[in-house]
């Protein structure tokens, strides 16, 4: 899990920052991103790809990855996946992710010192020398790392969602296109929460 963390130090860099999504397949929601910059590669907590992690998992990695990083998320909402897209809206998030974790550090440094680590299909627009590695939540400490910040604080939100939309059950399925998601949908029509390019095969 550090042979790209390794890889880029070897080769100059740095700062390493591990650049992951989530929310990419939903019917409602936003697409979060997260942007992380280990400040140890010792873990207690099984520091994995999110998806191979149980909700406790991830909860007891996202508390000590949260204690040993700098890190920050970018959020676009569901109205901007309809408008630009799923693919245009994940990339708006890491930019978004990448610029506020470099406002976060005391000093920000040259852009020549910095690579991002990005998971599979993301990509990012900002002057920085970028990696995508596919597979890399699987691959890079640091991009697990962001996986599960990312899947953390947006089924956080999901949550809070459910209680102003209780009716979808926001909280089980976090937006996805599960059966009873599916049902709820067929029983009280689209939320504001709702991707309207994902969900056109609903009635509107």
């Amino acid at each position: 899990m550090l042979y790209h963390e390794r890889r880029a130090k070897k080769d100059g860099y740095r700062v390493i920052v591990g650049v992951d999504e989530a929310g990419r397949g939903p019917l409602a929601g936003p697409v979060v991103a997260s942007a992380v910059i280990l400040k140890s590669y010792r873990f207690t907590a099984r520091v994995d790809d999110s998806k191979k992690l149980t909700a406790a998992q991830r909860s007891r990695a996202f508390d000590e990855i949260i204690r040993k990083s700098f890190y920050a998320v970018g959020i676009m909402n569901q109205g901007v996946v309809d408008s630009v897209n799923i693919a245009v809206a994940a990339h708006l998030a890491v930019d978004e992710a990448v610029m506020r974790l470099m406002g976060r550090l005391t000093a920000p440094p040259p852009e020549r010192q910095v690579i991002l680590l990005l998971d599979g299909r993301l990509s990012s627009g900002l002057p920085y020398r970028a990696k995508e590695i596919i597979g890399g939540d699987g691959a890079s400490l640091s991009i697990a790392a962001a996986s599960i910040i990312a899947k953390v604080i947006r089924d956080r939100m999901m949550v809070i969602y459910d209680r102003i939309y209780p009716q979808y059950g926001f909280s089980d399925h976090k937006g996805y296109g599960t059966e009873r998601h599916r049902d709820c949908i067929a029983a009280y029509g689209l939320s504001p929460l709702h991707r309207r390019t994902f969900c056109r095969h609903f009635s509107t």
